[in-house]
């Protein structure tokens, strides 16, 4: 029986023209340990509430807000982590700039945890309105920074071809690079909303912008809102 190709093998010095190309799969264990260390962290958040005799209910109740910030934020890891997901799956050999790149997505990821707690306490301080407004701004802001390497990477691919896959199409990184600025704008849009209308109105925004990278992690089209689009469209 044939032996599998091994992806860590670099390519021939004819196909990466002079530089060294290496497979994926150091690179995404890599990334899933720290996507999974990054969702773990967020744990730490959630405490065990000071109670006396008979109010650990009541307790439990009042800490509403970090369960709030957690859950946000493990989806928004989660998604961050199928976004990932669907890019390497188009992804045949890295070269150093996309290393680089790389490095950059995780780091993005790496801070969620900070503006996770900066949140769930400014939510459980009710008496601060000026503090939640600025967690919420926080969020957002990080969020928007976020978009920047995404918008990076498929530039990169766009210009860089021999690392991708055959049958990688040039509409869906055209339609990829749109998808960082996009988020990037209707994050501005949540933290001015978080601002100016009030603090659950940007935590809601913020939801709303993580379910549509969701929902488009595959690409605009290729994903579950291309399809509904499409079928929209048809009727």
């Amino acid at each position: 029986m044939a032996n599998p190709p091994d992806r860590d093998v670099p390519s021939s010095p004819a196909a990466d023209d002079g530089m060294r190309l290496s497979g994926t799969d150091r690179v995404e264990g890599f990334s899933d340990a720290v996507f999974a260390i990054v969702i773990t962290l967020l744990v730490l958040d959630l405490y065990d509430p000071h109670h006396g005799p008979g109010e650990l209910v009541p307790g439990l109740a009042a800490a509403w807000p970090a369960y709030v910030a957690f859950l946000v934020s493990f989806v928004y890891v989660g998604v961050i982590w199928l976004n990932h997901h669907g890019l390497f799956r188009r992804i045949r050999r890295m070269d150093v700039g996309l290393l680089w790149i790389n490095l950059a997505i995780l780091f993005s990821a790496v801070i969620v945890p900070f503006p996770t707690a900066v949140l769930g306490d400014a939510l459980g301080d009710e008496g601060n309105p000026h503090g939640q407004r600025v967690a919420v701004v926080l969020y957002a802001l990080v969020a928007a920074v976020m978009s920047a390497p995404w918008w990076g990477v498929f530039t990169y691919l766009r210009d860089h071809p021999e690392l991708l896959q055959p049958g990688v199409s040039p509409r869906y990184l055209q339609t990829q690079r749109i998808r960082p600025l996009t988020g990037l704008a209707m994050y501005v849009v949540c933290g001015i909303g978080g601002w100016f209308i009030g603090p659950a109105v940007g935590v809601v925004c913020i939801a709303v912008v993580i379910l549509y990278h969701a929902l488009t992690c595959e690409g605009l089209h290729e994903g579950p809102l291309g399809r509904l689009l499409g079928v929209a469209g048809r009727r």
